[in-house]
């Protein structure tokens, strides 16, 4: 009879959040799969925990899994944890989990923090419907596509990012969103526990001048119910501002706020008229 395969989350800053059920799953299960053995061990000793663990980085996840399935298939219980919060979502796991079903693997979630659901709460923006994006990726047409494929979403747009790409991502966000407000919560649960909230324009300004520290969650509020313009709408506002001597892109930028359209779509039909 194969084993079961236990996805339990784990702390994203203060060891005092994790549950005791979590605790009880990491002493009883053979192994604990972990995205970084030496990162683990701090919780696992922390708690008295003497477990046999393996390693299933995210960059080698597809490769080490077979490993783990073959001892879950054998008959030993296996607990996943992954650096902070819960496996499998933008963390290792959703390959594992994937393959232990097709082999008839048992899966059991052992749910407990995450970062996106702390920020969520207390970010002060609609939380009834959003939409998770995880990482953007990093540069290129994939991540204007999946700018693009939001931006007319009106629920919560809620995304994890690097402190030294922050900046870079908020004035991106704001090309694509227009002004919106925003929030970035860093630090969740530990002692320098920040939320600042403002509008893609202000905050994009705030860490362009200081980066920040620690793990970030950014969350742009939805599109606004307001009336989204037509296109001829759209371009006449653009001629009376080009012709105004209006630069295009901060024009682009404040009609895109306006007129429910993305910053991209409003300056590509601006350098349209600009050719004519």
């Amino acid at each position: 009879m194969s084993g079961t395969l236990y996805l339990v989350a784990t702390p994203i800053g203060n060891l005092g959040d994790v549950s005791s059920r979590a605790l009880e799953t990491l002493r009883q299960v053979a192994f604990v799969a972990c995205e970084d053995t030496r990162h683990s061990r701090v919780l696992l000793e922390h708690f008295g925990i003497a477990a046999d663990t393996v390693s299933l980085p995210a960059f080698a996840e597809g490769q080490r899994a077979g490993r783990i399935l073959d001892r879950l298939v054998a008959g030993e219980d296996c607990a996943l944890v992954t650096d902070a919060g819960s496996p499998g979502i933008s963390d290792p796991g959703e390959k594992l989990v994937a393959e232990a079903l097709e082999r008839g693997v048992k899966v059991v979630p052992v749910p407990g923090p995450t970062a996106l659901v702390a920020a969520l709460s207390a970010s002060g923006l609609p939380t009834g419907r959003f939409h998770f994006l995880g990482f953007l990726p990093r540069k290129g047409p994939e991540r204007q596509a999946m700018l693009e494929e939001v931006a007319p979403l009106s629920a919560t747009i809620a995304l994890y990012e690097s402190p030294r790409r922050l900046a870079e991502t908020l004035s991106d966000l704001r090309d694509a969103l227009g002004e919106r407000r925003a929030v970035v919560a860093r630090e969740l649960t530990k002692v320098h526990e920040e939320f600042a909230r403002g509008t893609l324009g202000s905050l994009g300004e705030r860490y362009a001048a200081e980066e920040p520290r620690g793990e970030v969650v950014v969350l742009v509020e939805g599109r606004t119910g307001e009336h989204r313009w037509s296109e001829e709408e759209l371009l006449r506002a653009l001629e009376a501002g080009l012709g105004r001597g209006d630069k295009l892109k901060p024009l682009s930028t404040e009609l895109a706020r306006r007129a429910g359209w993305s910053g991209q779509d409003v300056y590509r039909l601006g350098l349209g008229l600009k050719k004519r």
